[in-house]
């Protein structure tokens, strides 16, 4: 419920500092809870190393599975933050200030879970440094031409550059924890302050380091999942020939990744009491985007279907069936009733874009998209060309429990982040309450 008036300057310091400065029962309840998963996730990875990928579904012909479905899945949602941020702060949406640190947020965090899945997904780990581009004793260099490759040094671009991104605002609210405690805590945050102390010519150096990382970062976000499009659209599949592949996977990211920061908005607002902060009027213009980008990812859906069924390939027909009718059908069709119509009801009509429904059709959409990676992926790889190459995948407890346990460590990551930094920034909410109060 909006307040009657906006919370003073005090106030807002108070407010926004108390999750970092009192510390409850229910932090270690939640963190513990949190916790508990992910030691199950790392146990289970653990078995996978020490008795290798036999404990997996993955096979002959079906090699990507849970594991890759979850690498794309997350990537997707890490453009929830810094490509949604940059953008309302190049435009200076006002709206944006309460939602900026909760988006960038999710930006580092599932950038970080889902560049561990290609470590897991290798049967031997401890040779994942093969991907790094340095001369063996045999002068033997990594492939430059695969794919793979290239998402390596898109996925560390685009974390070097949404941790910077994330990094430069917090350097005034740093400060001000400083000036508000007392003690270890003091000394800590003085020294992540950087020696701010607030004068002109650090505000206008802060504020040229923000748009230019705004800048930046938008070319980078677009191109890494373009990027990973290209690990499907390079590969001699049915149905991954796609020319839309690379526009197609960017708008499902944006989807994917605005559902995520709906539902972490929510559950911010509720447990730790920012009521007056994240407003109505903050859902239901992400409620709004998140429609639009509903009926975009419709349309490439539809342009997919229709390409393969005039096209008519044997092999391509092949899967299109699967995933209409056959097998795959129950996924599919919960896929679109998840992305498409239930956004469609809930965010297309106003009475129905409360907070309740932008969460409702947020978690429909998470689960949605999780399920389109997925029928990308083995539909595909189960039925290639030729007879003898058709095969089916089942994942194992082992692959549920590490790909649940990511959840888990994206929950545990949110509330260690949550008490170590403001997770609104204070400081763009003071300047915003300035500039109303100014203009008022």
């Amino acid at each position: 419920m909006t307040p009657a008036r906006p919370p003073s300057h005090e106030q807002m310091t108070a407010d926004l500092l108390r999750p970092l400065l009192r510390t409850t029962w229910r932090f270690f309840l939640l963190a513990a809870v949190c916790t508990a998963p992910v030691l199950a996730g790392l146990v289970a990875w653990a078995t996978q190393a020490y008795y290798g990928f036999g404990v997996t579904g993955l096979g002959w012909p079906v090699y990507w599975g849970f594991y890759i479905t979850s690498f794309v899945f997350w990537i997707g949602i890490s453009h929830a933050g810094t490509l949604i941020s940059a953008i309302l702060r190049l435009v200076d949406a006002g709206w944006r200030r309460p939602v900026t640190r909760c988006a960038e947020a999710i930006t580092a965090f599932s950038l970080i879970i889902g560049a561990m899945f290609p470590l897991i997904h290798l049967g031997r780990p401890w040779l994942a440094f093969w991907l790094a581009p340095y001369p063996s004793e045999r002068m033997l260099w990594p492939n430059f031409r695969s794919p793979l490759v290239w998402d390596f040094f898109a996925i560390n671009t685009y974390l070097t550059g949404s941790l910077l991104f994330l990094a430069l605002p917090m350097i005034p609210d740093f400060a001000t924890v400083r000036d508000n405690s007392t003690g270890v805590r003091r000394r800590i945050y003085g020294v992540l302050a950087l020696g701010w102390r607030g004068s002109s010519a650090q505000w206008h150096r802060l504020e040229t380091a923000m748009a230019i990382m705004a800048i930046a970062i938008v070319p980078v976000a677009v191109s890494v999942h373009t990027i990973v499009s290209f690990d499907f659209s390079m590969a001699p599949v049915p149905m991954w020939q796609s020319t839309i592949f690379g526009p197609y996977f960017v708008a499902g990211a944006i989807f994917s990744g605005i559902a995520g920061l709906i539902i972490a908005m929510a559950l911010l607002r509720r447990f730790l009491h920012l009521e007056a902060y994240l407003l109505p009027l903050h859902f239901d213009n992400l409620g709004r985007l998140l429609l639009v980008m509903s009926l975009l990812w419709a349309y490439f859906v539809f342009n997919e279907r229709l390409v393969t069924y005039y096209g008519n390939e044997p092999s391509d027909m092949a899967v299109f069936w699967r995933t209409q009718r056959l097998s795959f059908a129950p996924l599919y069709w919960t896929m679109v009733t998840c992305n498409f119509l239930v956004p469609l009801v809930l965010l297309g009509v106003r009475r129905f874009r409360t907070i309740s429904g932008c969460v409702t059709a947020s978690v429909a959409v998470v689960v949605g998209m999780w399920l389109e990676r997925f029928l990308i992926i083995v539909p595909s790889l189960g039925h290639k060309f030729l007879p003898y190459s058709h095969g089916s995948y089942r994942p194992t407890p082992i692959e549920i429990v590490i790909a649940f346990s990511t959840f888990a460590a994206m929950a545990l990551l949110y509330v260690l982040f949550t008490k170590l930094v403001p997770i609104i920034s204070i400081w763009e909410m003071k300047a915003g309450a300035t500039a109303d109060t100014v203009r008022s």
